[in-house]
């Protein structure tokens, strides 16, 4: 397991959680602020035309090359993780690994509010590595804040999650809304803002992270022992379910992240976002950027919701393990495209022009379903992974599922690329039904997948 047993003791709490927890949280959802909010219009920024000593020139790059780069670059995000990971396992432990992430973050994001194009692929290359260093850590940290087999470790990662989807809300809200009135790069700097007020969190609360995170390869570590020891057959196993399980977490974001991509385009381009009212500051037209919030709105919505839903299920004895409720969340969010391959029936085009765009109401029921599959699958994921993964190894198997996660990732930009050959209607319903199909044979080989956990997800039932 990846839980501290040294860090546990004599914690103080908030409502039953560790108050290293809310750092945590405050932490994630500033640097998930200034990552989703730089998202929300990366790829609008790309595909926007060239236009001289105007703030809304973008590069000019078609739909083909900006979801093959969003694809490789949100792909290289994520799999920086492992190395990440692997670095804070083996030199310098989870904390300062989450230090030195929040600084690279910081430098990423400011230079990318500077408008030339050498600070552009700097900025998105100091970010890639920060991430790398930031997400797989600050994520195992919330699992060492819990004794191992604490029942509530499930509930704190609910928690941390909606820290994540806060962020992802008003950053998405707000560098949308930014971008669209002053200009691309000072949406980006507005993000590169967000992030400093998370690494200023981070370096406040380190008092109330004693313990947690530290390097436990050190002489002095009295964890030493167990980096030296041979992974048994139970650990071994629990390896094998975690890597298989990878398989679900790229099959679920290499469809979710279409939002990002192709569905950040096509509300761009083919979405009647007029409105028969005006906004403050954005008029009667919704920016395309800010429908990427819809889904961290909805999260806040549900979170509870569906946290509690679940909760009730296991207590009638129903099953309800992680591999069981990532499966059911990739069926879910996979229903919300076929509203997508409605969207794009409404759309009516004579030759290049198009003389009808698709409703609004499509793209929200689409995240509403994105969203309650997310919140099945995601939370649990994480708090999964700290549960099987071994202490030798704890960082960097989180690494390696948010390596999966960057696969997903670029996954979905292959896929999105292809809607300009097929068609969106032929690319949204594709995604449907093979996602639908890939869920139900998880359900299928269930039993065997739990077996290889060896009780690991019962150990909260025992102890709590």
């Amino acid at each position: 397991m990846s839980s501290n047993p040294f860090a546990i003791e004599n914690q103080k709490t908030v409502l039953g959680h560790p108050v290293g927890l809310y750092i945590l949280f405050f932490v994630e959802m500033w640097e998930r602020f200034s990552y989703y909010g730089m998202r929300a219009i990366l790829t609008l920024f790309l595909a926007a035309p060239i236009i001289l000593d105007d703030p809304q020139s973008g590069y000019g790059w078609s739909n083909a090359e900006t979801l093959s780069f969003y694809g490789t670059y949100t792909m290289f995000v994520y799999l920086m993780s492992i190395p990440g990971g692997w670095i804070a396992d083996k030199f310098i432990g989870q904390k300062h690994a989450v230090m030195l992430g929040g600084w690279l973050l910081c430098a990423g994001h400011g230079i990318l509010a500077v408008n030339a194009e050498w600070a552009f692929f700097t900025g998105l290359i100091l970010i890639v590595v920060g991430v790398g260093f930031l997400k797989p850590n600050i994520s195992t940290m919330v699992g060492g804040l819990y004794k191992v087999g604490d029942n509530k470790r499930d509930t704190g990662f609910y928690i941390f999650y909606m820290g994540i989807n806060l962020g992802a809300f008003f950053g998405a809200l707000t560098v949308g809304a930014v971008a669209a009135k002053y200009g691309w790069h000072h949406g980006f700097g507005l993000a590169g803002f967000g992030m400093a007020l998370g690494q200023l969190v981070y370096i406040y609360g380190l008092k109330y992270l004693k313990g947690v995170g530290e390097y436990i390869g050190s002489e002095s570590s009295p964890d030493k022992e167990l980096m030296n020891k041979p992974l048994t057959k139970i650990e071994k196993d629990r390896m094998l379910v975690m890597f298989l399980s990878f398989l679900i977490i790229i099959v679920f974001w290499g469809a979710f992240e279409q939002a990002g991509g192709l569905m950040s385009l096509y509300t761009e381009q083919k979405t009647d976002r007029v409105l028969s009212f005006s906004l403050p500051l954005i008029g009667n037209e919704v920016p395309a950027a800010i429908f990427q919030s819809i889904n961290a709105f909805f999260i806040i919505v549900f979170a509870t919701f569906i946290a509690y839903f679940w909760s009730n299920w296991a207590k009638k004895g129903r099953e309800s393990s992680s591999l069981f409720k990532m499966a059911v969340g990739l069926i879910i969010m996979a229903f919300g495209f076929f509203f997508m391959s409605k969207a794009s029936t409404e759309v009516i085009m004579e030759g290049d022009e198009i003389v009808q765009k698709s409703a609004m109401i499509w793209l929200v029921l689409a995240y509403l379903f994105h969203t309650i599959g997310e919140l099945c699958a995601s939370p649990v994921a994480l708090s999964f992974i700290t549960k099987l993964a071994p202490v030798k190894y704890a960082a960097f198997m989180m690494g390696a599922y948010f390596a999966a996660t960057g696969m997903g990732n670029k996954l979905a930009g292959f896929v999105g690329q292809l809607s300009e050959g097929a068609g969106e209607f032929q690319v949204f319903t594709g995604i449907a039904i093979f996602c639908t199909l890939f869920g139900i044979l998880v359900l299928f080989i269930l039993k065997p997948l739990k077996r290889l956990t060896h009780g690991a997800e019962d150990l909260s039932t025992q102890n709590g």
